[in-house]
């Protein structure tokens, strides 16, 4: 497998512990031992060690006592924790009484947190790990990342249309069932299907719950899950100020990697152009932004626009600050402009963005139409909010 350098700075100060969080396949385990070569590494994916320490979690703490100091002035790494919630108990004696600090890495915390398991009072930072971005690749090859998506062995491999179909089924059965996430299997199963096809969409819990079989209040529990197993995230609409004529309330759900959604829905993008390849198109980009976010720590918020009237706007970050319309088409005109041009003047950002499939930049008003390279290359070094 091609070697990627990522972009996640996990940098601990002396006595610093951490959470890593983020979905299977990542690449959560492989920046860890390369990061961390000298650490001890328990992974809870290994049956034999699960059982063990399920058993009698305190093995944790008799083994790591029996080491040497030199050993222990490396992290120790805990991967797949969530496994084993007690064992976090364990942790937090080890670091309280002897100094130690751990990286504690895994694919959801929704079983710490409903198991009340002991999430370290704040004692370790919080990291997470997204699929690749386009700062990691160099070279940007759009349908390739589309189709394929941005999980490192699913980019990187040719028949990843196979991949992508064990990983979905994979993650339906591993991360959802089999942590005991939601005991209605079929009629989960049957949502997520159905979100698949209003992925992007301004998300109607009604409509959802009446294909599912279920009422309102569990489509919308079973959001959450997507949520806390970091599967997906919400958007929400911007609400500066208060007006009947904007959408204040639906939010919307993008999943964590394009290529997941193509493969929910069996899409494949043969071509740069068309409806699916405008939507796959958002989704990268907002993928994009996420990463970026969080990586370098800004916590800026990241919400949309939408008027009664149908007008939107599919990005506003840091409250207002900047404004991001997507286009996937290979010419941008007078009427693309409108939704933007209406919010510009509506709410005067400091900046406002056109991304698209255009060759180049050009400026029109107040707003800047972008190649999406060009905006990438932007984003990921700091030009466009940071």
């Amino acid at each position: 497998m091609k070697d990627i350098k990522r972009i996640l700075n996990l940098e601990l100060p002396p006595r610093q512990s951490a959470f890593l969080w983020g979905p299977r396949k990542t690449g959560k385990t492989s920046y860890l031992r390369k990061a961390f070569p000298n650490s001890l590494v328990y992974d809870f994916l290994r049956t034999d060690l699960f059982i063990e320490f399920s058993k009698n979690p305190s093995l944790l703490r008799e083994q790591l006592l029996a080491q040497d100091s030199n050993v222990l002035d490396h992290p120790v790494i805990l991967d797949e924790v969530q496994k084993i919630p007690q064992i976090l108990d364990e942790v937090h004696g080890l670091i309280e009484d002897r100094g130690l600090c751990f990286i504690l890495c895994g694919s959801s915390a929704r079983k710490l947190k409903r198991g009340k398991a002991n999430l370290l009072g704040g004692r370790a930072w919080r990291y997470e790990m997204f699929p690749l971005v386009t700062a990691e690749l160099g070279d940007i090859n759009l349908l390739r990342m589309l189709n394929h998506g941005m999980i490192p062995s699913h980019y990187l491999q040719d028949n990843y249309r196979k991949a992508l179909k064990a990983y979905v089924q994979d993650y339906l059965k591993e991360e959802v069932f089999d942590e005991g996430l939601t005991r209605n299997i079929p009629a989960f199963s049957r949502f997520f299907d159905g979100m698949g096809y209003s992925h992007g969409e301004l998300t109607n819990y009604t409509n959802i719950a009446r294909e599912c079989g279920v009422d309102s209040k569990t489509v919308k529990e079973y959001y959450q899950i997507l949520v806390d197993t970091l599967l997906g995230r919400m958007v929400e609409p911007f609400k500066k100020r208060q007006d009947r004529g904007v959408i204040s309330r639906a939010a919307k759900f993008y999943l964590f990697d394009v290529g997941v959604a193509g493969a929910i829905t069996k899409r494949h993008l043969k071509e740069e152009r068309g409806e699916l390849f405008g939507k796959a198109f958002e989704h990268f980009l907002f993928m994009e932004i996420a990463a970026y976010n969080s990586y370098r720590e800004l916590d800026f918020d990241i919400n949309y626009w939408r008027t009664k009237s149908g007008l939107e706007v599919d990005f506003v970050l840091g409250r207002g600050e900047v404004a991001i319309e997507v286009k996937g088409s290979s010419r941008v005109d007078k009427r693309d402009l409108r939704p933007l041009k209406t919010f510009v003047e509506t709410y005067s950002p400091k900046s406002a963005f056109v991304v698209c499939n255009e060759r180049a930049e050009r400026v029109v008003g107040k707003m800047r139409i972008v190649p999406y390279r060009e905006f990438l290359q932007a984003l990921w070094s700091g030009n466009i909010i940071r």
